[in-house]
């Protein structure tokens, strides 16, 4: 039995990945333009973030609309797995950007300019309120959602990012170390580093199809080992179909004959308790994980 996603809901996230990509698209612009003027690596190193994240949201917004796509002959599934290597191609963006970022930060610590401070502050307060607008529109789904909680989690490290340029504007303004600023650059790299190589790991894992974090498979073994009728269950398998949608696979045992609301029940319990949004259970009556020679 397969549960298929809200349609109220793509729309609403379909209406945040448009509001966030043109307030960012905008800012990043501004953040650019006074990055160069200002002479601020700060700045610049955050404009680069940003346009990574446009990036990141670009092809989220793909990935949630490809997912939604009708099984057909050749992709029975649909297109569900590509919100997973959507969310690989954002962790390869970001160490892009990361790396390009880098390069400019050594350069300028070797030929330190004047920085004009007061734009550096002005514009970095601009990018909190812009970055914490658009981690609020992801707020809702970033509990179920990988590719939600990234573009989440994104905007609020660089709502916390610039409330750190911001300091460095002041800092510069009232000590005129304007070194300050390269190394303001450095600490936001780590931030972006290690945001991503979270990231990273949580989609390679749903690449190879581990069991998503949230869900218990110990928890989901319990359950179906403890209906009155299992003596015993083999070959379960939970994985993802996508960022949002999990699939299960099991055999039970069972002592007496059972119908189709016995599996019913179970499907329904397993998508309300579990989220598991798709399963299959092949019920064998009569027969114990002993005389079955695949069992694990």
């Amino acid at each position: 039995m397969e549960y298929d996603h809200s349609s109220k809901s793509v729309s609403y996230f379909g209406n945040a990945f448009k509001i966030g990509i043109v307030l960012n698209i905008i800012f990043v612009a501004i953040e650019a333009i006074y990055g160069t003027i200002s002479n601020s690596m700060a700045l610049m190193s955050d404009a680069g973030h940003n346009f990574s994240d446009i990036l990141v949201l670009a092809f989220s917004w793909i990935a949630v609309l490809l997912s939604q796509r009708k099984p057909d002959l050749k992709f029975t599934y649909g297109f569900r797995r590509s919100t997973i290597l959507v969310a690989l191609l954002n962790t390869f963006i970001l160490v892009v950007a990361v790396v390009l970022i880098l390069l400019e930060t050594i350069r300028r610590l070797k030929n330190p300019v004047t920085i004009n401070s007061a734009n550096v502050i002005v514009v970095a307060f601009t990018g909190i309120i812009v970055n914490g607008l658009t981690a609020w529109l992801f707020m809702k789904g970033q509990k179920q959602d990988l590719n939600i909680r990234s573009a989440f989690l994104h905007f609020i490290t660089d709502t916390v990012v610039s409330f750190g340029v911001v300091l460095t504007g002041v800092i510069m303004a009232l000590t005129k170390i304007y070194w300050f600023d390269s190394v303001i650059s450095f600490i936001i790299l780590v931030i972006i580093l290690y945001g991503t190589y979270r990231l990273l790991i949580d989609s390679v894992n749903l690449a190879l199809d581990a069991v998503p974090e949230n869900i218990n498979l110990k928890e989901v073994k319990d359950y179906l080992q403890n209906l009155p009728e299992v003596t015993d269950l083999h070959d379960l398998h939970i994985w993802a179909m996508s960022t949002t949608a999990a699939a299960l696979t099991v055999h039970l045992s069972t002592k007496t004959q059972t119908d189709i609301s016995f599996i019913n029940n179970i499907q329904q319990h397993l998508h309300k308790k579990f989220r598991i949004e798709h399963s299959t259970i092949q019920v064998e009556f009569g027969q114990t994980s002993d005389a079955c020679n695949n069992c694990n």
